[in-house]
């Protein structure tokens, strides 16, 4: 069942106008028309929208509220949440240029990767990274939390964005890729004919010439 408080940064217990104004936030930060209309945005805008909907209404949250207690004491873990693995599929890049971040947890009802919000348990997503800080790195944090627990664990990865010489060498060698080594024998071959050309003139001009 969905965490409508997670998807927007609530607790249980706020009032009507702390969801409203966590609303009004969220949605101007991921409105699709805001970025670009990326899919992601526009999946987390629904959420957030769905979310809004249901907690702004008091009788329809005092029914989902009921169901959440319910759905959570059934399904939580009372194991720590762990993270078996988080990767991306390059660590140095280009500004623009996409990354594929795969992650697998464990015993976790509530998994996020900042900052690009909350995910399955388990996946792969394609990113598109544009915003280094000054040193030239982008963070990357995987969030897995046990509710029940309330413990979280987190793992990081830092991309790196290429420098300039980097992505001009990367250029040219997508343009100029580097050709194979000519073999020596090839190269030699019409030296070694030219030489042998030479030595046979010279005998035949030795031969009329001196005896």
């Amino acid at each position: 069942m969905k965490d409508y408080y997670y998807f927007l940064g609530v607790k249980r217990d706020d009032s009507p106008e702390e969801i409203r104004k966590a609303y009004r936030k969220l949605s101007l930060k991921y409105h699709p028309d805001r970025n670009d209309n990326d899919p992601y945005f526009a999946d987390r805008f629904r959420e957030i929208k769905e979310a809004y909907e249901i907690l702004s209404d008091p009788e329809a949250r005092a029914i989902y509220d009921k169901k959440l207690g319910r759905t959570q004491k059934a399904t939580r873990s009372e194991l720590p949440p762990v993270i078996k693995s988080f990767h991306a599929n390059k660590i140095r890049i280009r500004p623009g240029e996409p990354v594929i971040l795969s992650w697998k947890t464990h015993n976790a009802d509530v998994v996020k990767i900042k900052p690009y919000g909350l995910v399955d348990s388990h996946g792969e997503r394609r990113v598109t990274i544009e915003d280094f800080d000054t040193t030239g790195k982008f963070q990357i944090i995987l969030h897995a939390t046990n509710t029940l627990l309330n413990r979280t664990v987190a793992q990081g990865i830092t991309i790196t964005e290429l420098a300039p010489g980097e992505i001009i060498r990367a250029q040219e060698q997508a343009i100029h890729p580097e050709e194979p080594a000519e073999e020596i024998g090839s190269a030699t071959g019409p030296l070694m004919i030219v030489l042998a050309a030479a030595v046979v003139l010279i005998l035949m001009l030795y031969v009329l010439f001196f005896r």
